[in-house]
């Protein structure tokens, strides 16, 4: 099996694949469930996500619904990351090439540009940007004086401290990134006990501040409630789930280093769903305790922390949110954005590379002029986002209807220009049914008729895709899909 698997890497590699999207060898594949448990915890355990449950309150749910529907949101992103994630463990190749099989050699770079290239490094430089306003929180908690350095002087509006704090901070992620899984795997080990601690810790101290009845019974000033409950309790787990859309969709790149199906299965179903009954529970209890106490709708952490007397309690919780920014943008951004740009040109571009040039993107979009019209960005990575749901639904579809597990890596793997399969490269089908889930989901925000659909698109867009997808490919024999286009040899 070992003379196999290095037999296949030199042949992939004579076809100009650098070792960083080759299939990973028996010995390669080390992560258990532990690994894939610690992994999570620091993606769920966020600034937006608190600032996401805030929102939830305005729908005017009860406490109880919310926290229940958090929690029934796990399961569903647990079984879509372990499901979308069997290629790659099966196979151990990352998501830019799980892709080519689904969509063509060349019909790949567009959902995979879209998932790995825009919004990747946008919400990397956004990402960057949001932690360096909590950096510089704990600089000012050690060094007032710092917030003042450098007087009227500014860059495109940021000034030298929020400069400073972005760069440090920026490099920090940049760091992790060009380690990939392995050194974010043993960030994330020391990570998942602090996170237990501070956000525990926290709900623990919402608690005894203002009591449990109070947060149970908790509904922010002014709102009442709009809409059936049980579709509004609907909305709020498409909400949960669809902040996983870019990261389901990408699962490959982390489940490529798994021992085997059962590892990663376990591992992220329980690292998930431990993960947000955590979340629903601390959430909950830290925003509505919060805003009790001190009289006014409180949904950012940050802002809680900054209030404590304690100098040494929010230090360590404002650095333990610095750490699960970067465990964040790590897993969701910068890795699939490391591979996806290496996916582009093979031959040429190594996932360092590709770190390398989705960071300097970063720089370049100014994230910091971006945060300045908060609507436009949300709705821009909103869509993107809602198409993301339907390249779901095309590759499970895909890979378990249409090749039944079964995919042939030497179709994957092809020289340069040698289209082994879908004419010219491009899976029309594909993405004629991407293009009609897309509009299906996210028509809403045009279409006042689908509107209802459009709060719930992540699903509308996955189950359309995949419906479609198998009814249309499902009776298709996997010969046809794999023949060379006339022509080639």
């Amino acid at each position: 099996m070992e003379n196999q698997e290095l037999k296949q890497r030199e042949l992939y590699r004579s076809r100009g694949y650098n070792d960083d999207l080759l299939p990973k060898t028996e010995q390669q594949r080390t992560w258990r469930a532990i690994n894939y448990f610690t992994l999570w915890m620091g993606s769920v355990h966020n600034v937006p996500n608190y600032v996401m449950v805030g929102g939830f309150f305005i729908l005017g749910l009860s406490t109880l619904s919310i926290m229940l529907a958090i929690i029934v949101s796990a399961f569903f992103i647990a079984f879509v990351m372990v499901m979308n994630g069997a290629a790659g463990t099966r196979y151990g190749v990352p998501f830019a090439m799980i892709l080519r099989a689904s969509y063509g050699i060349k019909g790949a770079l567009l959902p995979g540009i879209l998932r790995g290239g825009i919004a990747a490094i946008m919400w990397f430089g956004l990402q960057c940007y949001a932690g360096s306003l909590a950096f510089l929180i704990l600089i000012g908690k050690i060094w007032p004086n710092f917030l003042s350095l450098g007087g009227d002087f500014s860059i495109l509006g940021l000034n030298l401290p929020g400069l400073i704090a972005f760069i440090i901070f920026w490099a920090v992620n940049v760091m992790i990134g060009f380690g990939g899984g392995s050194v974010l795997n043993k960030f994330t080990a020391i990570l998942n006990p602090c996170i237990y601690i501070v956000f525990g810790g926290m709900a623990i101290w919402a608690v005894n501040l203002v009591g449990i009845t109070p947060i149970l019974e908790y509904i922010p000033t002014g709102v009442t409630q709009n809409g059936n409950s049980g579709f509004l309790v609907l909305v709020v787990i498409n909400a949960v789930v669809a902040v996983w859309a870019a990261p389901a969709v990408s699962a490959s790149d982390f489940t490529q280093n798994a021992k085997d199906f059962r590892q990663q299965a376990i591992g992220q179903t329980l690292g998930l769903v431990v993960a947000y009954i955590l979340f629903a529970v601390a959430g909950v209890c830290i925003i509505a305790g919060a805003s009790i106490h001190y009289g006014v709708d409180t949904w950012n952490v940050l802002d809680i922390v900054q209030r404590w007397d304690s100098l040494f309690a929010s230090f360590f919780a404002v650095l333990v949110i610095l750490m699960t920014t970067i465990s964040t943008n790590a897993t969701g951004n910068i890795i699939p954005a490391g591979y996806q740009i290496a996916a582009i040109a093979p031959t040429k571009l190594t996932y360092k590379n590709g770190v390398m040039i989705a960071s300097i993107i970063s720089l370049l979009i100014c994230p910091w002029k971006l945060m300045e019209n908060q609507d436009s960005i949300y709705l821009f990575l909103d869509i993107i986002g809602g198409m993301l749901g339907p390249v779901i639904g095309v590759m499970l579809a895909h890979y378990y209807i249409v090749m039944r597990g079964n995919i042939d890596l030497n179709v994957l793997y092809t020289k340069p220009g040698d289209y082994k399969f879908y004419e010219h490269g491009f899976n029309t089908t594909a993405f004629v049914v991407t293009v009609i889930a897309v509009i299906i989901s996210l028509g809403g925000k045009f279409i006042p008729l689908l509107e209802p659909l459009s709060r719930v698109s992540w699903f509308v867009g996955v189950i359309v895709a995949f419906g479609l997808y198998a009814l249309f490919k499902g009776k298709t024999p996997r010969a046809s899909i794999e023949k060379k286009p006339a022509g080639q040899n």
